[in-house]
């Protein structure tokens, strides 16, 4: 039988799907900004809470890690941060009462999209074994719930402790000290479900998990590609940067399976042109490759440069930098000669044409930025494809000089900083010397779990608490029957959350929900620090009154659990301070600048408005410290991805209303999609060659080793994607990703090249209800 995801209790009867936009933002991003936000705070507090975010003196956006420039505007946030900081700064509550009203089993049946606008928790929750719903419990009472389990286990290891990339960097430092403390390196993040296969990869070739450009370096750039990335939805301010980019100069050009709006034009709403005018057109020239296609077409490009720099020595290729700061070009070199350009059309679905002019852009251009989200990181040969996109910028000197570079766009505000805080299952030695050093005890030296391997665990017995900091496990995670299964054995289960999530109702026998205060709030007079996408610190300061005088900082929940674990007579061995830490975060951050490179003097640079820059050897000294001691070219075997006749490839994708696994709305209006989520895009012309049609409903069903997996009641929408794929929302889809379906060495689930076949219901008929 197939694997499936629960059904829900909310249909998508109201579901209407119209023509997709050709252009992203305008004035329908400012009214539909503006309309969530006054239904979720009101006229007064919207005015109040938009005016603070992104300032130098107010909070960071609680969306994505896009980062702002030194010159920012009164509004700087997008359409989507808009929504995030409405959700968080609401003034909707779920309380104890809420709980009495709603078992378990009851939340579990209820959408993501319910659950969500249920608004904001208010009192710590405790679901005791046995009980079919949530309780009210002191924090004290808590605290030692989670002390009297973590004390039950038989070893560290059965411990899971779970991280969202929200997290401050304080309240990170000290989540990973507290858990190293305990004696575990079991620190999955949501990294592991997106950008893994970024870090992985970039470790391997650069010497650094990170990017290499600042938003001042994509100002400067002759050329920026846009890979597997959707900035219109995903990064909406990206759109900002790049049509000031364009206003300098650059040439864009987008690579994708769909047509994205945003791409496409952009009407900035904060300039007279995007209001009234025809708005700025920013992709110069649009790939629209086939899915798990990108290795190829770097492979392809990089061929056709050696090619031009053999007819015209001088022309193509910098020898000066490939002979400094480069390793293993020969090899590389040899490979990409052996290239079969009838694999790269199919891999592609481009014909070579399009290839070569798209050359001819790169062979004008000084300076070249590649970007990418999760288009790129979620397939089996993810890092490989990451590492052909250096080898490709390496080929011209593309990186460490101005206007030149990697460019991963990461998703969670703050999920880079996590990182470097230490939040990592596979810490590096020096991080566990500096710790060891600075705080006196041995931490743990042996690799812990990730995301996928922690499911493992809890599916096979080895793991029995799970705690996370932040996030929705349960719906960013693959293989949904499965994960769910694993979730439910857990002994004990522990949400750090602000909003009600479909994690609190697929849950342990025991379980425990923590409300804690969002970044719109105020901490008496502290202050916290995150780190964008590109590398600069900052401060993020609340200013609102916290939702309820019950909620406790992030800071503080983990300071009070890590006093209520670590009692003398269990866990002899250095006194950590962790009640000094609660009370002034400049403690913590003094501590952060002794164990993390590049934080030296924290309490001072991060005091002087914009913060500061981070220090990056590629970028900065175009020094590479990899194991060569240079910039590795690697060779990367490039396998077609080809599918059984009558097979779909399918990518998970996110709708316009929505942030990762927070759903703020059913609409999509960039695709045409309103009240409703539960939608299929496919090529008309692979619609007819299968004998299916618009507006048709089928089950979207993945074939297996080990089985099917079924994703119920989907709209067929005939929509402009590359032949042969096909793409949906997640986390509806998330059930036909197996667990065991990963990158290589990223470990990452995936989620972008699922093969499907689409199977018409039988009976029935009607759609199935959204997430």
């Amino acid at each position: 039988m197939a694997k499936k995801a629960p059904r829900q209790d909310v249909g998508d009867e109201g579901l209407q799907v119209g023509s997709p936009k050709e252009w992203a933002a305008g004035v329908p991003a400012v009214a539909h900004s503006l309309l969530m936000s006054y239904e979720q705070m009101g006229v007064k507090r919207t005015f109040l809470t938009l005016a603070r975010v992104n300032q130098k003196d107010g909070f960071d956006c609680p969306g994505c890690a896009w980062p702002e420039g030194q010159h920012r505007s009164p509004a700087e946030f997008c359409e989507n941060g808009a929504k995030a900081v409405a959700e968080e700064a609401t003034l909707r509550r779920v309380t104890p009462g809420f709980f009495a009203e709603h078992t378990v089993d009851e939340l579990a049946r209820r959408t993501d999209y319910w659950l969500g606008q249920q608004g904001r928790l208010t009192e710590p929750m405790h679901k005791p074994a046995g009980s079919d719903r949530y309780l009210p419990v002191t924090w004290d009472e808590a605290f030692a719930i989670i002390a009297r389990e973590l004390r039950a286990l038989d070893g560290p290891d059965e411990a899971l402790f779970y991280t969202s990339g929200r997290t401050s960097n304080e309240a990170a430092f000290l989540y990973q000290l507290l858990v190293r403390r305990f004696g575990t390196n079991n620190l999955p993040d949501c990294s592991n479900m997106c950008h893994e296969s970024s870090g992985s990869a970039l470790t391997q070739a650069l010497g650094i998990g990170k990017g290499t450009v600042s938003l001042e370096d994509l100002y400067k750039a002759d050329l920026i590609f846009v890979v597997g990335q959707n900035p219109g939805t995903n990064h909406p301010r990206m759109l900002s940067a790049l049509e000031k980019a364009k206003g300098n100069g650059a040439r864009i050009v987008a690579v994708n399976p769909l047509p994205e709006a945003g791409l496409l034009r952009f009407k900035n709403p904060q300039r007279p042109g995007g209001v009234l005018g025809r708005g700025t057109r920013l992709a110069d020239r649009f790939l629209q490759i086939r899915l798990n296609g990108d290795l190829a077409l770097f492979k392809a490009m990089s061929r056709l440069l050696l090619e031009t720099e053999d007819a015209a020595p001088g022309s193509a290729i910098d020898r000066e930098f490939i002979e400094a700061h480069s390793h293993g070009f020969d090899d590389w070199d040899k490979d990409i000669r052996d290239l079969d350009w009838a694999d790269v059309e199919e891999a592609t679905g481009l014909p070579r044409t399009a290839i070569e002019d798209t050359v001819q852009d790169v062979l004008g251009a000084k300076s070249v930025i590649v970007c990418w989200a999760m288009g790129l990181t979620q397939h089996k040969n993810s890092v490989a494809t990451i590492r052909e996109v250096v080898n490709f910028l390496l080929l011209r000197g593309n990186v460490g000089r101005p206007g030149a570079g990697v460019c991963p766009v990461r998703g969670h505000s703050n999920v880079q900083g996590d990182r470097t805080m230490g939040i990592y299952e596979k810490p590096s030695a020096a991080f566990l010397d500096a710790l060891r050093d600075e705080f006196g005890f041995e931490p743990p030296r042996h690799h812990g779990a990730d995301a996928v391997e922690s499911i493992r665990a809890l599916r096979d017995g080895h793991a029995k608490v799970f705690l996370a900091m932040g996030g929705n496990f349960i719906a960013a995670t693959p293989d949904t029957a499965v994960t769910e299964a694993a979730m439910r054995r857990a002994r004990l289960t522990v949400q750090v959350s602000t909003k009600l999530n479909r994690s609190h109702a697929v849950c342990g026998r025991e379980a425990l929900i923590l409300p804690t205060l969002g970044r719109t709030e105020r901490d008496g007079d502290r202050f916290v620090t995150v780190e964008d996408s590109m590398g600069m610190v900052h401060a993020s300061r609340g200013r609102m009154r916290p939702a309820s005088p019950d909620l406790l900082a992030e800071v503080a929940i983990i300071c009070r659990m890590a006093r209520k674990i670590f009692n003398p007579s269990d866990h002899p061995g250095p006194d950590i301070p962790w009640e000094s830490f609660e009370a002034d975060y400049d403690a913590i951050r003094d501590r952060i600048a002794r164990v993390v490179p590049g934080f030296g003097d924290f309490n001072a640079r991060v005091r002087v408005p914009g913060g500061f820059a981070l220090p990056n050897a590629p970028r900065d000294e175009r020094r590479f410290p990899t194991e060569t001691g240079k910039a590795n070219f690697t060779v990367n075997a490039l396998e077609v991805l080809r599918v059984l006749a009558g097979r779909l490839l399918l990518q998970t994708v996110r709708s316009h209303d929505q942030y990762n696994t927070t759903i703020y709305g059913l609409d999509d209006r960039y695709r045409g999609v309103h009240s409703g989520r539960r939608v299929v895009f496919v090529n008309p012309d692979d619609l007819t060659e299968r004998g299916l049609a618009d507006g048709e409903i089928v089950d979207l069903i993945s074939e297996w080793p080990d089985g099917e997996r079924r994703a119920e009641g989907f709209r067929i929408v005939a929509y402009s994607t590359a032949r042969g794929c096909c793409a949906a929302y997640f986390p509806e889809t998330n059930v036909l990703v197996p667990l065991d379906s990963v990158a290589e060495t990223s470990n990452t689930p995936t989620s972008k090249s699922v093969v499907v076949r689409l199977s018409p219901r039988t009976s029935g008929g009607s759609v199935a209800p959204a997430m």
